[in-house]
């Protein structure tokens, strides 16, 4: 994940007159903050789960409507365009293994692949090898995680069985992202992800 989360226009903090409610959105809760010190700078932000949108406080509901959009547009795009290297997803694979799994996962390789268009990632215990579909690639983070989680598990427990579900249960976005990912097959036509809980 990214240390600092994306903007665009002015970084300044604003001390705000006033804020919307979050409104959902395709990927998260939109909250717009109203500023008297913005004059004509519109700036945007992820803050966890919300995307923060700020504007001047004297903006039409039309042009912030017309503004939101045009800023998650950006947003969107420019986190398409963050690509992590094979190297980053060994540290992120490490880093999720400790938090998650006590970092008795242990991967000898992690790497981005273009020959998984039916399956999000795949691992082989024997070699320690992940690999991810490069359709993951400018998704969520916490979707991107939550692939590599399932594949971590994977290392020490084969199949979808009980077990197995039981050490995703600490990943507290599992449903979440399950249903990212289940929409974005529904749309594609692609296989259904394997049940959370074997019958």
């Amino acid at each position: 994940m990214p240390a600092d989360p994306p903007h665009f226009a002015g970084k300044a903090q604003d001390s705000t007159v006033g804020s919307r409610p979050p409104r959902a959105s395709a990927t998260s809760a939109v909250e717009v903050r109203r500023s008297a010190r913005r004059r004509r700078t519109v700036s945007a932000y992820r803050e966890g789960d919300r995307t923060v949108v700020l504007i001047p406080a004297r903006m039409t509901e039309a042009e912030e409507r017309r503004w939101v959009t045009v800023m998650l547009d950006k947003l969107a795009a420019q986190e398409s365009r963050r690509v992590l290297g094979d190297s980053q997803l060994v540290a992120r694979a490490e880093r999720l293994s400790a938090q998650y799994l006590g970092g008795r996962a242990r991967p000898a390789s992690v790497r981005w692949v273009t020959n998984q268009n039916t399956r999000w990632g795949s691992c082989t215990p024997a070699e320690g090898s992940i690999r991810l579909s490069h359709r993951l690639q400018g998704m969520p983070d916490y979707v991107i995680d939550y692939v590599l989680l399932h594949e971590l598990a994977h290392l020490l427990v084969p199949g979808h069985g009980a077990a197995f579900w039981r050490l995703l249960e600490t990943y507290p976005r599992t449903e979440r992202a399950r249903g990212y990912l289940e929409g974005v097959a529904a749309v594609d036509h692609l296989p259904h992800l394997p049940a959370a809980r074997s019958e």
